[in-house]
């Protein structure tokens, strides 16, 4: 039984297949010591390395939902006083990546795998993933500003941010911010780019996937979308 190279490589070292596509092309992956080719196929029983190291097959895919809390960074190296979000989790899910990233700032859902094509596909904009908050701001927001930002969107170094807005309570300081896109602190820097800061950011779903009851610092193995 054979499967194509870049669906081997992307399920054991949870890879996109365009990123097992790039590493074939610059003739670092090698089938039984020998160099191959893009569109190769991988039989059962042949070994297979990267760039010289040898990959260890694994059983399935992983898929987390964890509940961030403020104050952990989305990385794996502590970040001063800052602790990784790897603390919250036991050794044997250390190999799982974030799928895009919460800011120190932020709290809420973060979902965790070793899927390289489930995290393209759950980031990419082109997928149109839709993405809800809860956002807390340090003054009312004016109802220009809100027509600004849902109607007409913020022109931000790096494009144009358009947010869907939906109002709590009368104070007009806590929203419901809704979006597909997943740019770098985008919420919070839409909101200062109008002289308002963001003082609680936290996500409540991400694409089919909503955080419920689960609690500030827990986790919960999740499955992935059915195709």
């Amino acid at each position: 039984m054979s499967e194509r190279l870049n669906k081997y490589l992307a399920f054991h070292l949870g890879l996109s297949r365009r990123e097992a596509d790039d590493l074939i092309s610059k003739g670092a992956v090698l089938i039984d010591n020998m160099p191959i080719a893009l569109g190769a196929r991988v039989e059962e029983g042949q070994s297979v390395s990267v760039s010289g190291k040898l990959v260890v097959p694994k059983a399935g895919y992983t898929y987390l939902a964890l509940n961030k809390p403020e104050g952990y960074v989305s990385s794996r190296k502590q970040q001063g006083e800052h602790p990784t979000l790897y603390s919250l989790l036991p050794k044997e899910f250390h190999a799982l990546k974030p799928v895009g990233r919460l800011d120190k700032d932020s709290s809420g859902l973060l979902l965790l795998t070793d899927d390289g094509d489930f995290a393209f596909q759950m980031t990419h904009p082109k997928f149109y993933k839709v993405k809800r908050y809860e956002v807390s701001l340090n003054a009312a927001l004016q109802p220009l500003h809100q027509q600004m930002i849902s109607d007409y969107g913020i022109q931000l170094e790096d494009g144009p941010s358009k947010l869907s807005l939906e109002r709590v309570d009368d104070d007009r300081k806590s929203w419901i911010v809704t979006m597909h896109e997943g740019r770098n602190r985008q919420i919070r820097r839409t909101f200062a780019s109008l002289g308002y800061e963001v003082v609680r950011l936290h996500r409540t779903d991400f694409g089919s996937y909503a955080l419920g009851s689960l609690a500030s610092g827990a986790y919960e193995v999740v499955q992935p979308p059915k195709a």
